[in-house]
């Protein structure tokens, strides 16, 4: 998520659950794993808007002002106590070397991870299911929080109002426990079109993303609420497992709408879908929704032109990316992806660096290859910048 207008109190609360919220991810990687409900994949096909006509926009990446000075320095900063052993590369094997970024901020004071202390204070109660939690850019302070069964909830003022800002539950199937309304993001002109996007899982189990619009007559300063009969659907991927549906959703830097999509379930990418560039699971999706409706696809995404992988699709490899963001002051992109059954990693995008990565699964799990017992080809595959293990 960018800017999280949080209020001063409970702040570090709220950065707690956002920690647990990303932790969630390696426990829902593992939920599931091994049924399925049908072997066949499909999804919508493009719009009828090619690349070559599409319109681009470019804006200016956001500002915020942040609470402490940022230092930067050559690459991320990890405790040893965090830092993962990496495997031996075999010699023979050719790897693309993780990408380290060039100027990530830290703060003045470095903090050793072991003296840190957390305290969980309670904000509100009386949520179902809370999955997500985002803010609009708008200046009002208000927080929205994504509950799994298909509503978004408000706070403002640190009180939770009764009214959602929408409720879907009507249409959202969240029985399976990776199921449901998983990601939430508004748009960046948001103050004055009114218009956010959700993830959600359908009553068939198949992923949705949709564009909605404030009620008519609203008012930014007023208290929210969207229209439910505004959706307007951009994607529908056909989902062959209850599981690994990915769900998150963000707009970059450039304005354009970034979704994440996980292999399609299973274990093992059972379909075959995260090196399949004919399907738009098991992968990052990036697209302009500001031109043409439903959406067009910006000229720059890597593939475009290339028959074999679908113009949408930004980089490719991904087991389930449940969560990911980007840098508010670098504008770097780091996608959290749920490993199978001994790692979890976390990828990374440079800023201004063209897409078109491979993000290795089911070849690698992490920086290893998969299955653990077989030799893998590296060769063209971004190993994750930051990679742990279950114990």
């Amino acid at each position: 998520m960018r800017e999280l207008l949080m209020p001063k109190k409970p702040s570090l609360a709220l950065w707690f659950v956002l920690f647990l919220l990303v932790g969630m991810a390696a426990c829902s990687g593992q939920q599931g794993d091994t049924g399925a409900t049908s072997p066949v994949v499909t999804t919508s096909p493009s719009p009828t808007a090619s690349a070559s006509t599409a319109t681009t926009t470019s804006r200016p990446p956001a500002t915020a002002t942040p609470s402490i000075t940022p230092t930067p320095s050559s690459t991320p900063s990890v405790t040893p106590s965090m830092t993962a052993e990496p495997s031996p590369t075999p010699e023979s094997a050719t790897a693309t070397p993780s990408p380290q970024p060039s100027a990530t901020p830290t703060s003045e004071a470095t903090v050793s991870l072991d003296s840190l202390r957390l305290e969980l204070q309670q904000v509100v109660s009386g949520l179902e299911t809370p999955v997500g939690l985002a803010h609009a850019g708008d200046g009002t302070q208000r927080l929205y929080i994504v509950e799994k069964v298909g509503r978004i909830r408000v706070v403002q003022d640190g009180v939770l109002l009764a009214a959602p800002l929408l409720d879907i539950s009507d249409r959202v199937g969240s029985d399976g426990s990776e199921q449901g309304l998983l990601g939430l993001a508004f748009h960046p002109e948001y103050g004055q079109n009114g218009r956010f996007f959700v993830n959600y899982t359908d009553r068939q189990g198949n992923t949705v993303v949709s564009r909605f619009s404030m009620a008519a007559g609203w008012d930014p300063d007023s208290t929210p609420a969207a229209d439910p009969g505004s959706e307007m659907p951009l994607l529908r991927i056909e989902q062959p497992a209850a599981n690994h549906n990915g769900g998150h959703l963000a707009f970059g830097p450039d304005g354009y709408l970034y979704i994440g999509t996980g292999d399609g379930g299973a274990s093992g990418d059972r379909y075959g879908n995260a090196q399949n560039g004919a399907t738009l699971l098991g992968a990052m999706l990036r697209l302009d929704v500001d031109n043409r409706e439903p959406y067009t696809i910006p000229a720059d995404n890597p593939f475009v032109g290339d028959s074999d992988v679908r113009d949408e699709i930004w980089a490719i490899g991904l087991r389930n990316p449940w969560r990911y963001a980007f840098d508010r002051l670098t504008g770097d992109l780091y996608i959290a992806d749920v490993g199978q059954n001994l790692y979890e990693e976390v990828n990374f995008q440079p800023a201004g660096q063209a897409g078109g990565r491979n993000y290795g699964w089911p070849i690698m799990e992490a920086s290893h290859c998969f299955p653990a017992d077989l030799e893998c080809d590296r060769t063209g595959l971004t190993l994750p910048l930051l990679e742990y293990d279950h114990s």
